[in-house]
């Protein structure tokens, strides 16, 4: 049986933590992002016959906060996304061939973060270093920006020389760290064809503040449930009690059901 918790509190605590001030989610629909490729990969493209849309992952979002002018309290929330994208590149009568590529996006959210004319000084102690003073946290609050995994909807090649309005964004602005992800330098060139890629993206933008709260308080969460010993044992009998996965081969009917 679950236990009771206690409907009251025993005593009013002050604890400081982060409070969300405002907050937005978004279902966007990325159209036409270039894809920028390796050397490699725009050799393959320039002879591919056609592309099919693979994957896409999100590699690294920065994000950068501003006051609105004449607008107290509401600041713009811009962030880049870098995508790892990948398609099969059909080149003939054989097999594709897989090719990554680096797709960039700019996204702005125009939130309220209150306002606040105070300036926090800190200092934490650093292991085998002096105990010295921390930059002063600035007069802005903290954007989040949460993402999932973006849906590839579709990829297609177009002709350098072609008046194509796509979505792109220079790759002189990309970061170092970002180009390390893939196997080659990636290049601006035109060649004789350009990729690009639509992509559904999920997203949660929120602004927050550290400050102070008043919260009941019911006790220490002191744990009650003692550490396992460490499996030095038998392998064998540790594994005669691992339950036997049912639903991986047996899936359910209706994903939607209890």
């Amino acid at each position: 049986m679950p236990e009771n918790k206690p409907t009251g509190g025993k005593e009013a605590v002050c604890i400081s933590t982060t409070k969300v001030y405002d907050s937005c989610r978004s279902q966007d629909c990325l159209e036409d992002i270039r894809c920028y490729l390796t050397a490699e990969g725009q050799n393959i493209i320039d002879h591919a016959v056609s592309v099919k849309p693979r994957t896409a992952t999100v590699l690294w979002t920065y994000v950068d906060v501003e006051p609105v002018p004449f607008n107290s309290g509401f600041y713009t929330v811009d962030s880049r996304i870098f995508y790892r994208v990948t398609v099969d590149a059909q080149c003939g009568l054989g097999r594709p061939v897989e090719v990554e590529g680096l797709a960039v996006s700019n996204k702005r959210a125009i939130l309220f973060g209150s306002e606040g004319l105070s300036k926090s000084f800190s200092s934490r102690m650093t292991a085998g270093g002096n105990d010295t003073q921390l930059l002063p946290a600035t007069n802005l609050p903290t954007a989040t920006v949460e993402l999932v995994d973006p849906i590839i909807l579709s990829a297609k090649t177009v002709e350098a020389c072609d008046c194509f309005h796509g979505s792109e964004c220079g790759v002189c602005e990309i970061p170092s760290r970002i180009c390390e992800c893939f196997c080659g330098q990636l290049v601006t060139g035109d060649g004789s064809r350009r990729l690009y890629v639509t992509l559904g993206q999920f997203s949660i933008t929120r602004l927050e503040r550290s400050t102070q709260l008043l919260i009941p308080s019911y006790d220490y969460c002191i744990p009650e449930k003692e550490c396992p010993p460490s499996a030095d044992g038998d392998a064998c009998e540790m594994f005669s009690q691992f339950r036997f996965p049912t639903g991986e081969f047996f899936p359910p009917d209706n994903l939607c059901g209890c």
